[in-house]
């Protein structure tokens, strides 16, 4: 078997007592064949356009042939440097499939300023760039195109044989890249952003980096008869049972790298878990954990662990509660993509739409468009500036109680969003707070990339349970960069994003502290300091 999943405690019983009825609803056989049908009739309509994923390794095999040659054709030309410009479902899968074959390729999934300079300083003479975007209008995608092409222009290099396109058929990117003369893939348009990593999305920016794509496929192949199968032995409906069945449903799935030979595989699931799930007041809120995370000693009711492991061995106990997969990347990504919308089905919600992205977006364009100065901050400490909503930083005049105040707003069954706008790439000391302030406040604590968490966790911070506080982390621009032929530049569209998002969650009442660094390498110790 090419996947393997074992279960105890609460997430046992779930399989043992939801996978039964899944079977005796034909819900694999169902899924398989495309039944809209499967989430009820108010997410008929947008699942009858959601649902190519499941065919998506037919589908992709023909495109297999034309990128192994496009890339054999850039080595011919000296070009071995492939970036990839995409958000979320569109970067999140090629980061994985590359990082677990070992295979270079540089992400740029981010607008802030230096992380965008310093990509395109690196190796630019001999760099193709990937720019993945399905709807076609992704503002982030499309300023980094447009600076991408400055640059090759700059350098005397013809943007026409340096840039490939990956987008849905007739969006807007797609018709003007064509009569640019660009090279384009077309991905399957019934299959969302979340649900693509084994579409052109995932396949293109990792066949060209050198990862063996075909072999990919294979893996995922292995899975799919057992996917389609009405049985009780199907991978698809167990894990679907056991993080979305149990009684009272565990609203948090830790997902921890426990020997497993995949390489960032839970920040893909987390997006694909998050943005499927979180909406209507409901959802399962995933957190990326360490084998050494806090959260794994505490003993949490709410919180269900699933670890992903090495080979399998059936006689060894699973940990109490626990659950544990093992399998290779193509069987996973098929597997998670299965159970996390038949985990849709369970939670009665339409795991194909996305009605709260959209919100930081406007608010977002609003800011852009007006570019208002920004709110003076409560009060500054350590050249961290600090403002927040009115329930955080009111009768608050230093960092460690503005930090206590947003604690002191975590419910019992809440969680905590660290949302970091900085350079990833330089600055990844941040993520240490996660587990600082998991360990502080003994609840669970995700942590995000801005913008990019906003493709993605963004859905479920509004449309989940309203149970979530925010702290917002966000750098002063110290370079910034103009966006050719916007009136914008990159370090206004971050901010503007941010602030944003801020905006949207003080409107659906979540408390947010945003504390904006001047000087990101100092300010890290500072923080780390404040929050142990």
């Amino acid at each position: 078997m090419s996947i393997r999943i074992a279960t105890s405690g609460a997430a046992a019983e779930a399989v043992d007592r939801v996978v039964p009825q899944l079977v005796s609803d034909l819900v694999a056989s169902r899924l398989t064949g495309l039944d809209s049908s499967l989430w009820g009739q108010d997410a008929e309509e947008e699942a009858a356009n959601r649902l190519g994923w499941t065919e998506s390794i037919v589908v992709s095999r023909p495109l297999v042939d034309d990128i192994v040659s496009l890339r054999d054709k850039l080595r011919a030309e000296g070009v071995n440097h492939i970036v990839l410009a995409g958000m979320g479902g569109s970067s999140l899968a090629p980061e994985v499939i590359t990082r677990t074959y070992g295979i270079g390729l540089t992400v740029l999934d981010s607008t802030e300023p230096s992380q965008v300079i310093a990509a395109l300083s690196d190796r630019l003479e001999t760099t193709a760039v990937v720019i993945s975007s399905k709807s076609g209008g992704t503002v982030e995608t499309d300023s980094q195109k447009r600076a991408y092409e400055a640059a090759f222009h700059a350098a005397g290099i013809d943007p026409i044989n340096r840039i490939i396109i990956v987008t849905d058929p007739g969006s807007p990117l797609d018709v003007s890249a064509r009569l640019a003369g660009y090279r384009v893939f077309n991905a399957d348009p019934t299959v969302g952003g979340r649900y693509s990593a084994l579409t052109a999305f995932g396949l293109v920016p990792s066949g060209l980096a050198g990862v063996d794509i075909s072999a990919l496929l294979d893996e995922a192949e292995a899975v799919t008869l057992e996917l389609a199968q009405d049985s009780k032995d199907n991978p698809g409906l167990i894990l679907a049972a056991a993080i979305a069945g149990t009684r009272p449903l565990k609203d948090k799935l830790g997902i921890v790298a426990d020997g497993t030979h995949i390489v960032g595989f839970a920040d893909w699931a987390e997006q694909l878990i998050a943005e499927s799930t979180g909406k209507i007041g409901k959802g399962v809120l995933p957190v990326v954990l360490s084998v050494n995370a806090p959260e794994l000693s505490l003993d949490l009711s709410d919180l269900q662990i699933v670890r992903l492991v090495g080979d399998y061995d059936d006689t060894r106990d699973v940990a109490e509660g626990e659950i544990e997969i093992t399998g290779t990347l193509g069987a996973q990504l098929l597997t998670w993509e299965y159970a996390t919308a038949i985990a849709g089905r369970l939670l009665g919600i339409d795991p194909f739409d996305q009605p709260d992205v959209e919100s930081a977006k406007v608010a977002t364009r609003a800011l852009l468009d007006n570019r208002p100065s920004p709110t003076e901050p409560a009060f500054i400490e350590n050249e961290i500036e600090v403002r927040g909503t009115a329930d955080v930083i009111t009768g608050v005049s230093d960092l460690r109680s503005a930090i206590d105040a947003l604690l002191a707003t975590v419910g019992e069954d809440g969680y905590i969003s660290i949302q970091a706008y900085v350079n990833r790439v330089a600055h990844p000391g941040l993520e240490k707070l996660r587990d600082l302030l998991a360990a502080r406040s003994g609840r669970p604590v995700t942590f995000g990339w801005g913008p990019r968490f906003l493709h993605s966790t963004g859905q479920f911070h509004k449309g989940g349970p309203a149970i979530g506080v925010f702290l917002q982390i966000t750098s002063a621009t110290s370079e910034d960069l103009a966006i050719p032929g916007r009136p914008f530049t990159f370090g206004e569209l971050i901010q503007s994003q941010a602030a944003g998002d801020a905006s949207v969650l003080a409107e659906h009442g979540r408390p947010v502290l945003t504390l904006t660094i001047t000087n990101p390498a100092e300010s890290t110790d500072v923080l780390v300091g404040t929050m142990r």
